[in-house]
């Protein structure tokens, strides 16, 4: 704005204004116009506002200083040069003892006084900010370890009214006192819920449809604030609920937050995975409105991180991750099984993503497949158009040796189920009836699955040789329609003895034997003699 400060010259008016205010002094003498009539105040610090109060303090006329406008009071008497310096009991004294002796006082004052300073570059000049940011964090220290009023974090509320900027500045001074990481934690967990209400704290995504999709001032906004609230996250790795930081990565995912940013987000996960719920993944994986699915990938970054620091644990130990899974490993695969479950009713899951959340977790950790089996039924009924390789990839991350005796009958049972998971169920439960239903007479899993696989190979060339045995009796068919009508034409030529079905069909089989090297047929003996040579034997059925 322009503002124009109109001086009368006369008596006591003259004298008032410049008597206070040393650069009215000064652009009165250095004027070189005969009849002054105005004076170019437009960057008083406050406007015009703070120089109505400004004059008014000149002229002796009384009105209210407050922890609203008492530093922008403080900057004008600093651009007005009315200090004590030119005047006694000036303007900059007054609103300094204000300062001091009532609004830097409480918390409350304080915090009110530093939000005034924001844009007032006077403000860090005069270590106004600098005073309000020492007092408060003081202040905040005390009442985190000895409350004096309640609810007792009822400070945390106080600082949401700060800009990020200040805010910052607090919890460092915080950090620089010694203050405990779930202390700070309590602090801007408020802060964010506060400042990005309808980012974070909703988790259910219930009525953000309307959020912008797109790129916008707002967005923008919103993704400094989230980069400078991560960038100020404590060390302690249980300073913060899980939850909180998996909406934090949802918002960061959703307002496509810097990458270090959303590193240090999955990695603070990772690292307390095993308290991790389903409900918490899938905050991660699915958008604002709950109806499609996000990129996995951090998912995926997250599992694998888990993963990667139980290795370096096992291995520090001596011990063997493939062997031997520690407790907070079986229960995040639990929790990834579970979750798997959840997300396998979405048709854009692919196979390939669907198998790579499921193999992070390493197959020691699971005790039993039934909730992965459970996931893999799922996903097969959701997905019913996939033929039997694209089946038998999905089954590929299941043990069927390690599901549960109602998990086999229902696999058993299952026809979404490729027929070598089937065959691997029931083979299992045979040994278990062979050994009397106990589990540790069971023959070790590396036996059984190899036994499972040539069992599983014979099944198949039999079922092959069963389609060659069909199409030969469909040749054979053929052949006795040819022979048939032949014999009519030639029946004039004399009485041929019509060949019966059953002579047929053996001189026939005895030309296309497929049995070579010990067959039985006797029908076309070769003048060499018989052919005794021991049969091969060969299963045709599973004991």
């Amino acid at each position: 704005f322009n503002l124009t400060f109109f001086y009368y010259f006369g008596g006591l008016l003259q004298f008032m204004l410049v008597a206070k205010s040393n650069l009215i002094r000064k652009l009165i003498l250095e004027t070189k116009e005969a009849d002054l009539t105005r004076l170019d105040l437009s960057d008083i610090p406050g406007g015009i506002e703070t120089f109505e109060k400004a004059a008014k303090f000149c002229y002796g006329v009384n009105f209210e200083i407050t922890v609203h406008n008492v530093v922008a009071l403080r900057c004008a008497a600093e651009y007005l040069q009315m200090t004590d310096k030119y005047c006694d009991n000036n303007l900059a004294g007054r609103t300094e003892d204000f300062l001091s002796q009532v609004a830097l006082k409480s918390l409350s004052g304080t915090l009110v006084v530093l939000k005034s300073c924001e844009g007032e570059p006077l403000a860090e000049d005069l270590n106004i900010v600098q005073r309000c940011v020492e007092i408060a964090s003081a202040k905040a220290c005390v009442e985190a370890n000895f409350p004096s009023r309640s609810p007792p974090n009822w400070w945390t509320e106080e600082l949401t009214i700060l800009d990020i900027k200040f805010f910052e500045k607090i919890i460092k001074s915080m950090k620089l006192r010694g203050a405990k990481g779930l202390t700070l934690a309590s602090a801007i967990i408020t802060y964010t819920e506060r400042s990005l209400r309808d980012l974070v704290r909703d988790h259910s995504g219930n009525g953000i449809k309307s959020l912008d999709s797109g790129e916008s001032d707002t967005k923008t906004r919103q993704r400094k604030l989230l980069e400078s609230i991560v960038a100020l996250l404590p060390s302690e790795t249980t300073a913060f609920p899980v939850n909180f930081l998996c909406c934090l990565l949802r918002t960061a995912i959703y307002l496509k937050a810097d990458n270090s940013c959303k590193n240090e987000l999955e990695k603070r996960i990772s690292l307390i995975l095993e308290h991790v719920t389903v409900d918490d993944l899938l905050v991660l994986s699915f958008t604002y409105d709950g109806e499609r699915l996000f990129d996995l990938e951090s998912v995926r970054r997250i599992i694998s991180g888990f993963v990667e620091k139980e290795k370096n644990v096992a291995i520090f130990n001596a011990g063997d991750l493939r062997e031997v899974c520690s407790i907070p490993m079986q229960r995040v695969a639990k929790t990834v099984d579970s979750y798997l479950g959840e997300i396998a009713t979405y048709l854009e899951l692919s196979i390939s993503k669907f198998n790579g959340i499921a193999n992070l977790v390493p197959k020691a950790a699971r005790k039993v497949d039934d909730d992965l089996y459970r996931a893999v039924d799922i996903y097969l009924k959701a997905h019913p158009n996939l033929d039997e390789i694209e089946r038998e990839k999905v089954c590929s991350v299941l043990d069927p040796l390690k599901l549960s005796h109602d998990a086999r009958v229902h696999a058993s049972q299952n026809k979404r189920l490729p027929v070598q998971i089937v065959l691997h169920a029931l083979y299992f439960d045979q040994l278990k009836l062979r050994s009397g239903g106990d589990d540790h007479m069971v023959p070790d899993a590396l036996a059984t699955r190899n036994q499972l696989q040539a069992d599983v190979s014979l099944v198949k060339e039999n079922e092959a040789l069963r389609t060659e045995l069909l199409k030969m009796k469909m040749y054979i068919t053929d052949i006795q329609k040819t022979q048939g009508s032949s014999s009519s034409s030639s029946s004039s030529k004399g009485l041929v003895r019509k060949p019966t079905f059953f002579s047929s069909m053996s001189k026939t089989l005895g030309k296309f034997n497929p049995f070579k090297h010990g067959s039985k047929d006797t029908l076309n003996l070769d003048d060499g003699g018989v052919d005794i040579t021991k049969p091969r034997r060969r299963r045709f059925s599973i004991s």
